[in-house]
Protein backbone atom coordinates (compact mmCIF):
# COMPACT_ATOMS: atom_id res chain seq x y z
CA UNK A 1 0.00 0.00 0.00
CA UNK A 2 1.05 3.69 -0.87
CA UNK A 3 1.98 5.81 2.40
CA UNK A 4 0.51 8.82 0.54
CA UNK A 5 -3.24 9.22 1.15
CA UNK A 6 -5.24 7.82 -1.79
CA UNK A 7 -6.68 10.48 -4.13
CA UNK A 8 -9.28 11.48 -7.01
CA UNK A 9 -8.12 9.75 -10.43
CA UNK A 10 -5.56 7.34 -8.78
CA UNK A 11 -6.16 3.40 -9.49
CA UNK A 12 -5.99 0.47 -7.48
CA UNK A 13 -6.08 -3.00 -7.54
CA UNK A 14 -7.69 -5.52 -5.50
CA UNK A 15 -6.75 -9.19 -4.22
CA UNK A 16 -7.89 -10.51 -7.11
CA UNK A 17 -6.02 -8.14 -9.70
CA UNK A 18 -9.68 -6.00 -10.71
CA UNK A 19 -8.68 -2.28 -11.50
CA UNK A 20 -11.02 0.81 -9.98
CA UNK A 21 -10.77 4.16 -10.45
CA UNK A 22 -10.61 6.46 -7.58
CA UNK A 23 -13.63 8.75 -7.59
CA UNK A 24 -13.66 10.47 -4.62
CA UNK A 25 -11.53 12.05 -1.57
CA UNK A 26 -12.29 10.07 1.76
CA UNK A 27 -10.48 7.09 1.22
CA UNK A 28 -9.40 6.55 4.64
CA UNK A 29 -11.00 3.15 6.04
CA UNK A 30 -12.78 2.06 2.36
CA UNK A 31 -11.52 3.59 -1.08
CA UNK A 32 -14.46 5.05 -3.13
CA UNK A 33 -13.73 4.27 -6.47
CA UNK A 34 -15.40 2.33 -9.57
CA UNK A 35 -14.22 -0.90 -11.35
CA UNK A 36 -12.74 -0.54 -14.78
CA UNK A 37 -10.52 -3.39 -16.02
CA UNK A 38 -11.28 -7.07 -14.63
CA UNK A 39 -8.70 -9.94 -16.06
CA UNK A 40 -10.27 -12.27 -18.91
CA UNK A 41 -8.12 -14.76 -20.79
CA UNK A 42 -10.09 -13.53 -23.81
CA UNK A 43 -9.97 -9.70 -22.96
CA UNK A 44 -8.54 -6.66 -25.66
CA UNK A 45 -6.21 -5.39 -23.75
CA UNK A 46 -2.97 -6.22 -22.21
CA UNK A 47 -0.23 -5.54 -19.67
CA UNK A 48 3.24 -5.83 -19.66
CA UNK A 49 3.43 -9.65 -18.58
CA UNK A 50 1.17 -10.51 -21.25
CA UNK A 51 -2.20 -10.44 -18.74
CA UNK A 52 -5.32 -10.23 -20.81
CA UNK A 53 -7.90 -7.94 -19.23
CA UNK A 54 -11.33 -6.38 -20.08
CA UNK A 55 -12.45 -3.26 -20.01
CA UNK A 56 -15.84 -2.79 -18.59
CA UNK A 57 -18.19 0.03 -18.92
CA UNK A 58 -20.57 1.72 -16.10
CA UNK A 59 -23.29 -0.19 -15.81
CA UNK A 60 -21.34 -3.41 -15.94
CA UNK A 61 -19.13 -2.43 -13.36
CA UNK A 62 -22.07 -2.03 -11.07
CA UNK A 63 -23.97 -5.38 -11.84
CA UNK A 64 -20.30 -7.39 -11.63
CA UNK A 65 -19.44 -5.55 -8.24
CA UNK A 66 -23.48 -6.48 -7.16
CA UNK A 67 -23.42 -10.24 -8.40
CA UNK A 68 -19.79 -11.07 -7.03
CA UNK A 69 -18.93 -8.57 -4.34
CA UNK A 70 -21.80 -7.32 -3.23
CA UNK A 71 -20.03 -5.87 -0.06
CA UNK A 72 -18.66 -3.39 -1.96
CA UNK A 73 -21.73 -1.89 -3.14
CA UNK A 74 -22.07 2.39 -2.16
CA UNK A 75 -22.68 4.73 -4.24
CA UNK A 76 -19.91 4.41 -5.65
CA UNK A 77 -17.61 1.02 -5.03
CA UNK A 78 -16.14 0.97 -1.54
CA UNK A 79 -12.95 -1.49 -1.43
CA UNK A 80 -11.98 -1.88 2.02
CA UNK A 81 -8.36 -0.50 2.50
CA UNK A 82 -7.30 -4.02 3.99
CA UNK A 83 -8.29 -5.57 0.15
CA UNK A 84 -6.46 -3.20 -1.80
CA UNK A 85 -2.80 -4.67 -2.79
CA UNK A 86 -1.22 -2.20 -5.30
CA UNK A 87 -1.81 1.73 -5.77
CA UNK A 88 -1.26 3.04 -8.58
CA UNK A 89 -0.48 6.62 -8.58
CA UNK A 90 -0.52 9.09 -12.01
CA UNK A 91 2.60 11.27 -10.63
CA UNK A 92 4.25 8.56 -9.03
CA UNK A 93 4.18 6.18 -12.90
CA UNK A 94 4.53 9.03 -14.92
CA UNK A 95 8.15 7.81 -15.94
CA UNK A 96 7.09 4.88 -17.10
CA UNK A 97 4.00 6.01 -19.18
CA UNK A 98 6.67 8.43 -21.21
CA UNK A 99 9.04 5.83 -21.65
CA UNK A 100 6.90 3.91 -23.78
CA UNK A 101 4.52 5.91 -25.80
CA UNK A 102 5.62 9.43 -28.08
CA UNK A 103 2.19 11.12 -27.74
CA UNK A 104 2.46 11.61 -23.69
CA UNK A 105 6.27 12.31 -23.88
CA UNK A 106 5.52 15.14 -25.84
CA UNK A 107 1.92 16.22 -24.45
CA UNK A 108 3.93 16.45 -20.97
CA UNK A 109 7.15 18.15 -22.73
CA UNK A 110 4.80 20.92 -24.26
CA UNK A 111 3.54 21.68 -20.67
CA UNK A 112 6.33 21.63 -19.00
CA UNK A 113 4.92 21.16 -15.36
CA UNK A 114 6.95 20.56 -12.59
CA UNK A 115 6.90 16.21 -11.83
CA UNK A 116 5.34 16.16 -9.02
CA UNK A 117 2.50 18.23 -10.56
CA UNK A 118 1.62 16.21 -13.32
CA UNK A 119 0.64 12.49 -14.26
CA UNK A 120 -1.71 10.47 -16.39
CA UNK A 121 -4.84 8.49 -15.27
CA UNK A 122 -6.86 5.71 -17.17
CA UNK A 123 -5.64 2.84 -19.43
CA UNK A 124 -2.20 4.24 -19.62
CA UNK A 125 -2.01 4.18 -15.80
CA UNK A 126 -2.80 1.05 -15.23
CA UNK A 127 -0.59 -0.21 -18.73
CA UNK A 128 -3.58 -1.39 -20.63
CA UNK A 129 -4.07 1.42 -22.99
CA UNK A 130 -4.49 0.63 -27.04
CA UNK A 131 -3.40 2.20 -29.86
CA UNK A 132 -6.34 4.54 -29.78
CA UNK A 133 -6.41 5.27 -26.17
CA UNK A 134 -6.88 8.70 -25.26
CA UNK A 135 -4.94 10.51 -23.36
CA UNK A 136 -6.44 11.26 -19.38
CA UNK A 137 -3.90 14.01 -18.01
CA UNK A 138 -4.27 15.23 -14.47
CA UNK A 139 -2.61 17.79 -13.11
CA UNK A 140 -2.51 18.90 -9.18
CA UNK A 141 -3.60 21.83 -7.72
CA UNK A 142 -3.05 25.43 -8.97
CA UNK A 143 -0.94 24.05 -11.29
CA UNK A 144 -4.28 23.25 -12.72
CA UNK A 145 -4.87 26.74 -13.23
CA UNK A 146 -1.71 27.19 -15.15
CA UNK A 147 -2.44 24.55 -17.40
CA UNK A 148 -5.28 25.47 -18.88
CA UNK A 149 -3.93 28.77 -19.95
CA UNK A 150 -0.95 27.00 -20.95
CA UNK A 151 -3.21 24.88 -23.48
CA UNK A 152 -5.02 28.20 -24.94
CA UNK A 153 -1.63 29.55 -25.85
CA UNK A 154 -0.05 26.11 -27.60
CA UNK A 155 -3.39 25.99 -29.24
CA UNK A 156 -3.02 29.15 -30.20
CA UNK A 157 0.46 28.38 -31.42
CA UNK A 158 -0.49 25.40 -33.35
CA UNK A 159 1.65 23.18 -31.01
CA UNK A 160 -1.72 21.28 -30.08
CA UNK A 161 -5.14 21.42 -31.83
CA UNK A 162 -8.37 22.14 -30.65
CA UNK A 163 -11.11 19.70 -31.28
CA UNK A 164 -12.83 19.10 -34.80
CA UNK A 165 -16.34 19.42 -35.61
CA UNK A 166 -16.64 15.54 -35.63
CA UNK A 167 -15.24 15.31 -31.96
CA UNK A 168 -17.15 17.89 -30.97
CA UNK A 169 -19.91 16.19 -31.93
CA UNK A 170 -18.64 12.63 -30.65
CA UNK A 171 -17.92 14.40 -26.95
CA UNK A 172 -21.65 15.88 -26.99
CA UNK A 173 -23.59 12.45 -27.66
CA UNK A 174 -21.48 10.61 -25.41
CA UNK A 175 -22.25 13.53 -22.25
CA UNK A 176 -26.33 13.61 -23.45
CA UNK A 177 -26.44 16.93 -21.47
CA UNK A 178 -29.62 18.72 -20.89
CA UNK A 179 -28.35 21.67 -23.19
CA UNK A 180 -28.68 22.34 -26.91
CA UNK A 181 -25.60 21.45 -28.76
CA UNK A 182 -24.97 25.37 -29.07
CA UNK A 183 -25.33 26.35 -25.49
CA UNK A 184 -23.09 23.04 -24.51
CA UNK A 185 -20.44 24.24 -26.84
CA UNK A 186 -20.56 27.64 -25.45
CA UNK A 187 -19.86 26.26 -22.73
CA UNK A 188 -17.34 23.80 -23.22
CA UNK A 189 -15.04 26.26 -25.36
CA UNK A 190 -14.25 28.75 -22.90
CA UNK A 191 -13.56 25.29 -19.92
CA UNK A 192 -9.98 24.78 -22.28
CA UNK A 193 -9.51 21.28 -20.90
CA UNK A 194 -9.23 19.23 -23.30
CA UNK A 195 -7.64 19.01 -26.95
CA UNK A 196 -5.57 16.76 -29.17
CA UNK A 197 -1.92 15.46 -30.39
CA UNK A 198 -1.27 14.60 -33.56
CA UNK A 199 -4.77 13.28 -33.85
CA UNK A 200 -5.39 11.75 -30.27
CA UNK A 201 -7.76 13.33 -27.91
CA UNK A 202 -6.60 14.05 -24.37
CA UNK A 203 -8.48 15.70 -21.59
CA UNK A 204 -6.74 17.88 -19.02
CA UNK A 205 -8.17 16.81 -15.52
CA UNK A 206 -8.12 18.56 -11.91
CA UNK A 207 -7.15 16.51 -8.66
CA UNK A 208 -6.16 18.39 -5.43
CA UNK A 209 -2.82 18.59 -4.22
CA UNK A 210 -1.96 16.58 -1.33
CA UNK A 211 -1.95 19.45 1.28
CA UNK A 212 -5.56 20.74 0.35
CA UNK A 213 -7.48 17.20 0.37
CA UNK A 214 -10.51 17.98 2.91
CA UNK A 215 -13.21 16.42 0.93
CA UNK A 216 -16.61 17.55 0.45
CA UNK A 217 -18.78 14.63 2.28
CA UNK A 218 -20.05 12.21 -1.14
CA UNK A 219 -22.69 10.05 1.30
CA UNK A 220 -26.33 11.05 1.04
CA UNK A 221 -28.15 14.34 2.81
CA UNK A 222 -31.87 14.06 3.65
CA UNK A 223 -33.36 13.97 0.45
CA UNK A 224 -35.89 17.36 -0.03
CA UNK A 225 -37.20 17.14 -3.48
CA UNK A 226 -36.19 17.95 -7.01
CA UNK A 227 -35.85 22.08 -7.75
CA UNK A 228 -34.97 24.35 -10.29
CA UNK A 229 -32.88 27.78 -8.78
CA UNK A 230 -31.38 30.55 -10.33
CA UNK A 231 -28.25 31.82 -8.00
CA UNK A 232 -25.32 34.09 -8.04
CA UNK A 233 -22.17 32.27 -7.79
CA UNK A 234 -19.77 33.80 -5.50
CA UNK A 235 -16.66 31.04 -5.42
CA UNK A 236 -16.14 28.48 -8.35
CA UNK A 237 -12.74 27.70 -7.28
CA UNK A 238 -13.53 24.19 -7.23
CA UNK A 239 -15.73 23.97 -10.22
CA UNK A 240 -13.15 21.07 -11.86
CA UNK A 241 -12.96 19.15 -9.04
CA UNK A 242 -15.17 15.97 -8.74
CA UNK A 243 -17.69 16.76 -7.70
CA UNK A 244 -17.44 19.92 -8.96
CA UNK A 245 -18.38 22.46 -6.37
CA UNK A 246 -20.02 26.24 -6.53
CA UNK A 247 -20.91 28.16 -3.61
CA UNK A 248 -23.81 30.28 -4.47
CA UNK A 249 -26.09 33.42 -3.33
CA UNK A 250 -29.48 31.63 -2.71
CA UNK A 251 -32.02 32.08 -0.32
CA UNK A 252 -31.86 28.38 0.61
CA UNK A 253 -29.35 27.01 -1.19
CA UNK A 254 -25.36 26.86 -0.06
CA UNK A 255 -23.92 25.05 -2.81
CA UNK A 256 -24.59 23.71 -5.98
CA UNK A 257 -22.16 20.00 -6.45
CA UNK A 258 -22.00 18.35 -9.89
CA UNK A 259 -21.54 14.77 -9.89
CA UNK A 260 -21.11 14.49 -13.67
CA UNK A 261 -17.69 15.82 -15.15
CA UNK A 262 -20.35 17.92 -18.06
CA UNK A 263 -20.85 20.24 -15.78
CA UNK A 264 -17.36 20.61 -14.24
CA UNK A 265 -16.42 24.25 -15.06
CA UNK A 266 -19.85 25.29 -16.05
CA UNK A 267 -19.70 28.76 -14.54
CA UNK A 268 -17.25 31.40 -13.22
CA UNK A 269 -17.50 33.44 -9.66
CA UNK A 270 -20.11 36.54 -10.25
CA UNK A 271 -22.06 34.15 -12.78
CA UNK A 272 -25.93 34.26 -12.76
CA UNK A 273 -27.10 30.35 -12.78
CA UNK A 274 -29.55 28.06 -13.70
CA UNK A 275 -29.06 24.87 -12.48
CA UNK A 276 -31.40 21.74 -11.71
CA UNK A 277 -30.95 18.87 -9.43
CA UNK A 278 -32.21 17.43 -6.23
CA UNK A 279 -32.05 19.16 -2.88
CA UNK A 280 -29.97 17.51 0.02
CA UNK A 281 -29.96 18.41 3.71
CA UNK A 282 -26.56 18.46 4.55
CA UNK A 283 -26.06 19.68 8.50
CA UNK A 284 -27.64 23.38 8.77
CA UNK A 285 -27.27 23.90 4.59
CA UNK A 286 -29.28 22.66 1.68
CA UNK A 287 -27.18 21.29 -1.40
CA UNK A 288 -28.49 21.17 -4.98
CA UNK A 289 -27.01 17.84 -6.42
CA UNK A 290 -26.52 17.28 -10.05
CA UNK A 291 -25.87 13.81 -11.43
CA UNK A 292 -28.02 11.44 -8.99
CA UNK A 293 -27.98 9.45 -12.08
CA UNK A 294 -25.25 8.46 -14.50
CA UNK A 295 -26.43 10.28 -17.36
CA UNK A 296 -28.21 13.27 -14.71
CA UNK A 297 -31.51 13.19 -16.65
CA UNK A 298 -33.35 16.08 -16.36
CA UNK A 299 -30.95 17.92 -14.06
CA UNK A 300 -28.55 20.59 -15.54
CA UNK A 301 -26.49 23.36 -15.06
CA UNK A 302 -25.78 26.39 -16.89
CA UNK A 303 -24.97 30.47 -16.87
CA UNK A 304 -27.57 32.73 -17.94
CA UNK A 305 -24.68 35.22 -17.67
CA UNK A 306 -22.62 33.46 -20.25
CA UNK A 307 -25.56 32.68 -22.72
CA UNK A 308 -27.29 36.27 -22.59
CA UNK A 309 -23.92 38.00 -23.60
CA UNK A 310 -23.57 35.50 -26.74
CA UNK A 311 -26.97 35.87 -27.29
Amino acid sequence: MATKPVRLRDFVEDRDGWLYAVSVYDNQDRVGCVLRYVPDPAGERVDSTGGRFRKLDFEDAFKKIRDEKPQYCDIVQRVPIRDIRRVYKPEEELDSVLKRDTRVRKLIKIFGLPPVAVGVTGSFLCGLEAEGSDIDMVVYGSAWFHAQDLLRDAIAKGRLQDLDEDLWKRVYEKRRPELSPDEFMLHEKRKWNRGQIDGTYFDLLYTRSYRHLNPVPTGKGELMGKMTIEAKVTDASLSYDNPAVYTVEHDSISRILSFTHTYSGQAQDGEIVEACGVCEQHGDESWLIIGTTREAKGEYLKSKTLLEEKA
